[in-house]
């Protein structure tokens, strides 16, 4: 069994999460700014059904990208040094999630919701939502959005309507927290991308799994660093 929340109900421990299906800890409560927050400070998410209750998941292990650990391959790079192609952040983010909520290889609805939306676009008003965006031709063509807290980023879903157009996006995000942590953190601390739930795609890109245990005391102090404040991604990170 697991607690059910109401409005203002704590989230239990952590480690009170269920082993099957791994990680889901609580159900019930509300997608409020000040909910979600509270949540991932914590290492907790909302991930749901449309038609479920808000069910929120902490599994164990958890998979993260370290951004000194994205895999470049060698086609990418070539990639990244052309100039056919635009990397914004944060001038389409509804449009992002909208693009993660569409159906894809077969499946017939998405988990992010209309609530899901407007709970994000919420956070996305307030500054803790943010997208990372790939631009062909006046076009979007990939991206992927998350929420920050200080120099932490929770990556929540990506897309590409294009070949590498969600990579392209997901390198320039690693290359710049690269760059912010330099400036932000202590030698001995690296940030971190929360990417929830392992995939092969995502360990092909460098990302890992690593104990639940271990991921909060990283949090811990990651969500406590000084946050980046200017959004707007270096002109230069691959040039």
């Amino acid at each position: 069994m697991i607690p059910w929340l109401l409005e203002n109900t704590p989230f239990p421990p952590a480690t009170q999460a269920l082993r099957e299906p791994n990680g889901l800890l609580a159900a019930g409560g509300a997608l409020s700014a000040a909910r979600l927050l509270e949540a991932y400070r914590q290492g907790i998410f909302p991930w749901f059904s449309p038609g479920e209750p808000i069910l929120w998941w902490s599994p164990d292990p958890r998979m993260v990208l370290i951004p000194q650990e994205f895999k470049l391959s060698g086609s990418l790079a070539k990639i990244l040094r052309n100039s056919n192609y635009q990397v914004r952040t944060d001038t389409a983010f509804e449009q992002v999630m909208r693009a993660c909520a569409a159906p894809r290889g077969g499946q017939r609805g998405s988990w992010i919701d209309e609530q899901m939306i407007a709970a994000y676009c919420t956070l996305h008003s307030l500054g803790y939502a943010h997208s990372v965006e790939t631009w062909m031709d006046g076009k979007l063509i990939g991206g992927l959005y998350g929420v920050t807290l200080g120099q932490m980023f929770y990556g929540e879903s990506m897309f590409s309507l294009a070949s590498n157009a969600s990579k392209i996006a997901l390198a320039h995000l690693t290359r710049q927290m690269e760059r912010w942590g330099a400036s932000h953190l202590t030698h001995s601390t690296t940030s971190m991308i929360d990417c929830q739930m392992y995939t092969p795609h995502l360990a092909s890109l460098g990302a890992k799994k690593i104990p639940r245990s271990e991921f909060v005391v990283r949090l811990e102090e990651l969500v406590n660093c000084a946050p980046v404040t200017d959004w707007s991604f270096d002109a230069d990170l691959f040039k």
